[in-house]
């Protein structure tokens, strides 16, 4: 056990190469993150992998700029200049296409990119005597073959990016969520977005010649995903993603010297890997906790049903096989709906059945109005008889309060539906302590107005100040029919008690 223990984890650290990639690539892999974490909360991943094709044409400049002008042999600090160029250039040639024209920013990027890496390729196979450029390399990346020259350039990117981000966390935090309110707060919103491109293409041009073009996107997306499943706090999100990273290059590394792969490709596998795995166990995003809350959530339709059978039950009990075998739900559904509406408080256990509790009477009467207000609105439009109830029971689910209000108001704050059954008043808004219109009121139903709005002042004596007490609705005319303190009646029509407001009595 120990002679495996040390040739699977003890032996590769004897290996410079391996401490190299180790060093190079957890750099490049942390950095990555970091910046990723901005990058897929402002949805630019896509910019991210342009930016990382463009890289070529960038690097294929830098070489033949140091032959042709030099005299020298492109090393990395040359090349890492000429990528940063073709990065900034890239971005600059996407805003301005994005604004003098109608392509968006998303064709732009694709069209720049494309172009761009196609322009280095062709410097790649024209120069091909001046340029040494590995294209496998490049794209797959030779994490086992760091450069000390590689290292230090990406040792400089890497603490330059770091030191943005820590300084200028605040700006690009409020920048990713909310560019509207940084704006608003006067933060420079689009230098706060060239700063966060201009770290973008740093990461890129550093770890490129690392890791490959593949490598440095999949290490700058895939950890900041990973995290993005286990947090909201983008601080947390920036920790985990390093973290993610970081286990990422040393578990790939050890992979690829286990089963002698490349390198960049098993650390891509390895996060990938990760990303999987976190993925389903993630206890508030992930597929298994997603699952155990469409398991445990019960239908709003079957709920309702419930409540509406107990409602119409009045003052008897209601047995748990009437609920189980009287709704035609699954009668395991239906017996776990109930105890979780027991433990909500809007049923009550006795000996005998359920009841409804005082909370579970209010919701059932306000399922109860949507239901009646509904057959009443399908029973003038046209709708059959028949058919009256069935289209009704479908509708009721849609019981948004807003929904139900406004069709309450068109049909004219009716009493009863076509079967003559009475339609609930308007519980919440008659409930909510705030002052209602006198329309939704009901007989018996008082209180002291609050206001009578101009367009209102005009067709009634009621004022400011008053009380009043509503009499039976003169249904034939549908006016409503108000008491004031003296003992004078007046009469007011749909808009005119739409139009005067009062404070309900409790």
């Amino acid at each position: 056990m120990n002679a495996w223990l040390e040739h699977t984890f003890v032996a590769p650290l004897h290996q410079e190469f391996f401490l190299k990639a180790l060093l190079g690539g957890t750099l490049v892999a942390v950095v990555c993150a970091v910046v990723g974490c901005l990058v897929i909360l402002r949805r630019m991943a896509f910019l991210g992998d342009a930016l990382s094709h463009i890289m070529l044409a960038g690097v294929a400049g830098g070489y033949l700029v140091m032959k042709f002008f030099f005299h020298e042999e492109a090393h990395a600090g040359g090349m890492l200049v000429g990528a940063l160029i073709a990065s900034v250039l890239a971005v600059a040639m996407i805003g301005f296409v994005s604004r003098v024209s109608r392509i968006k920013e998303d064709t732009a990027i694709g069209v720049m990119y494309t172009g761009l890496f196609a322009a280095g390729a062709v410097l790649v196979t024209v120069y091909s005597s001046e340029i040494h450029i590995d294209l496998y390399h490049f794209i797959m990346g030779d994490v086992l073959g760091v450069a000390d020259d590689d290292l230090r350039a990406s040792a400089i990117a890497s603490a330059l990016v770091l030191s943005l981000v820590i300084l200028f966390f605040r700006h690009f935090q409020i920048a990713s969520f909310d560019p509207v309110l940084a704006a608003a707060l006067g933060l420079p919103v689009l230098l706060i977005d060239y700063a966060l491109t201009t770290c973008v293409s740093l990461v890129v041009v550093s770890g490129i010649s690392m890791v490959g073009l593949i490598l440095v996107v999949g290490l700058m997306i895939t950890p900041a995903a990973t995290a993005y499943l286990l947090t909201d706090r983008l601080q947390r999100m920036m920790w985990l993603a390093a973290g993610f990273a970081a286990s990422s290059v040393v578990g790939g590394l050890y992979l690829a010297y286990a089963i002698d792969s490349s390198g960049g490709a098993a650390i891509m596998l390895f996060c990938s890997l990760q990303f999987l795995v976190v993925l389903v166990i993630a206890p508030r995003y992930g597929l298994l906790a997603g699952w155990l809350r469409r398991r445990r959530m019960l239908p709003q339709e079957l709920v309702e049903d419930i409540l509406g059978l107990v409602l119409k039950a009045g003052a008897r009990a209601v047995s748990a096989g009437e609920l189980r075998d009287g709704l035609g739900h699954e009668p395991r559904a239906t017996l776990r709906a109930v105890k979780r509406l027991v433990q909500d408080g809007l049923l009550e256990a006795r000996a005998e059945g359920y009841a409804l509790t005082e909370q579970g009477t209010l919701q059932a009467r306000r399922l109860q109005r949507a239901h009646r207000l509904w057959e009443t609105y399908l029973s003038q439009v046209g709708t059959p008889e028949a058919e009256l109830h069935g289209q009704a029971h479908k509708l009721e689910h849609l019981h948004e309060e807003a929904s139900v209000d406004y069709i309450d108001h068109i049909l004219g704050h009716p009493l009863k539906d076509p079967h003559g059954s009475e339609i609930p008043p308007d519980f919440v808004d008659t409930h909510s302590g705030q002052p209602v219109m006198v329309s939704l009121l009901r007989k018996d139903q008082g209180g002291t107005i609050v206001e009578v709005k101009p367009a209102a002042a005009t067709y009634t004596p009621l004022k400011k100040g008053e009380r009043i007490k509503l009499r039976p609705r003169n249904v034939a005319a549908n006016r409503w029919v108000v008491e004031r303190a003296d003992g004078s009646v007046v009469e007011l029509d749909h808009a005119v008690a739409d139009g005067v407001l009062v404070q309900p009595d409790p």
